[in-house]
């Protein structure tokens, strides 16, 4: 089993508060991760509302359900039955003794008004993604870390060429799908992941039928990835009113197969755009969706700078989530199209700046939106890293430097 890095916040979160929700898409691993807790000492009993039996007693009477559970329990898929939430809420009240109740789900909480209404202040919500590269190679991860400290010189490293990045990307991050080494064997494997999702998780969250036209609205996302979000012109080419794409996408978004990256401002009540970006969940589902194999996306150019730019992203989201730093992530855009594919902001307003380029020989010219960007911001402008497909750190000024992708997923001095 592979270890996972946020594994230790879980455990940190069960020590003081008394309800932790764990949620993630779909065969992300959080049945394995919530079960293995018990090794770290989480005696808890495990319950899985997939169940049929454990399902019909949680929804019939969800106040005695409750009411005769452990002490400490699991609760698996806990989306599979809202009105559980109520219940855990009254039993909180008269006893919030921390790591009574560990839940999981395969929805958005913060998207599910009875989830968010019913456990304020008495919930910690953590987020399991896909499997992050170190955690795939056993490595520990860094970057952040890295990014934020007084020095950042990676060094030499290997892993970063084009090749053998396209096979990382290609396999993405969930487990059955990286075990997976042939390209049609894995892109079955997504394709019935997909239908899945669509015709049963979105289904109970929406509680409607029918939703025929989802698959396409999804297929049109993953065009759009890390691109800025248009729903109108979404709107138009899925042949469908503003007001539907924007329920279908909030569907979507609530079980994890895309979500947006705001845009960054150092003044929050004037951003210089107020567009986020496009991101799907997860390269492998978006090389799938976008009927790109190994072999085509070595080849075709047309797609390779966003499915790049969204599997940096998704790797920085990953390191995020059990970050110690805890930065924020954003991308950058000004009114003259000066743009930065990512910025972290950590709690000190620190910047650093992240452009990703396919290129294993950037050049200067490659640095203009950092440059611009640490202009506009000064002293908080840390540093700017520019991730290429070569293997030399390489300086560009002061506080500019070409760094290979694979320092994501190394272990960095």
């Amino acid at each position: 089993m592979k270890k996972r890095a946020i594994a230790p916040r879980v455990l940190e979160a069960l020590a003081d508060t008394p309800v932790v929700f764990v949620q993630g898409p779909r065969q992300v691993g959080k049945t394995t991760l919530v079960q293995n807790l018990q090794s770290h000492g989480h005696l808890a009993e495990y319950f899985t509302l997939d169940d049929a039996v454990v399902l019909s007693a949680a929804q019939s009477d969800p106040e005695a359900f409750i009411s005769g559970l452990p002490e400490q329990v699991i609760l698996d898929e806990i989306q599979r039955a809202p009105d559980l939430l109520l219940a855990i809420k009254r039993s909180v009240d008269k006893n919030r003794k921390p790591g009574r109740f560990l839940l999981t789900g395969s929805a958005n909480a913060l998207l599910l008004p009875k989830v968010s209404e019913s456990l304020a202040g008495r919930m910690e919500v953590l987020r399991l993604w896909p499997f992050s590269q170190g955690e795939i190679e056993s490595t520990h991860e860094n970057f952040i870390e890295a990014c934020f400290s007084k020095e950042f010189k990676p060094g030499k490293l290997k892993g970063s060429d084009w090749p053998s990045l396209v096979l990382r990307i290609v396999a993405g991050g969930f487990p059955e799908a990286v075990s997976r080494k042939d390209d049609k064997r894995r892109q079955a494997w997504f394709g019935s992941y997909v239908t899945t999702i669509l015709e049963r998780d979105v289904r109970d969250i929406a509680n409607i039928q029918g939703l025929r036209e989802l698959p396409k609205l999804l297929r049109l996302v993953a065009a759009r990835s890390s691109n800025v979000l248009n729903f109108n012109d979404l709107s138009r080419d899925a042949d469908l009113p503003p007001t539907t794409v924007k329920r279908y996408w909030a569907l979507l978004e609530a079980v994890f197969l895309g979500f947006m990256l705001p845009p960054w401002s150092g003044n929050l009540t004037s951003r210089l755009s107020k567009t986020p970006k496009l991101m799907v969940g997860d390269s492998g589902l978006l090389c799938y969706l976008l009927g790109l194999d190994s072999g085509r996306l070595k080849e075709d150019a047309l797609m390779t700078g966003a499915v790049l730019e969204t599997f940096v992203g998704l790797e920085l989201s990953k390191q995020i989530s059990w970050n110690a730093t805890s930065p924020k992530l954003f991308h950058y855009r000004s009114h003259t199209q000066q743009e930065v594919d990512f910025v972290l902001e950590d709690g000190a307003g620190r910047l650093v700046g992240i452009e990703v380029k396919k290129s294993a020989s950037p050049g200067s010219s490659d640095f203009k939106g950092l440059r611009h960007l640490a202009e506009l911001t000064g002293k908080k402008f840390l540093r700017g890293i520019l991730l290429y497909t070569g293997t030399e750190t390489v300086a560009f000024g002061s506080n500019l430097s070409a760094v290979p992708i694979s320092a994501l997923w190394h272990t960095l001095q």
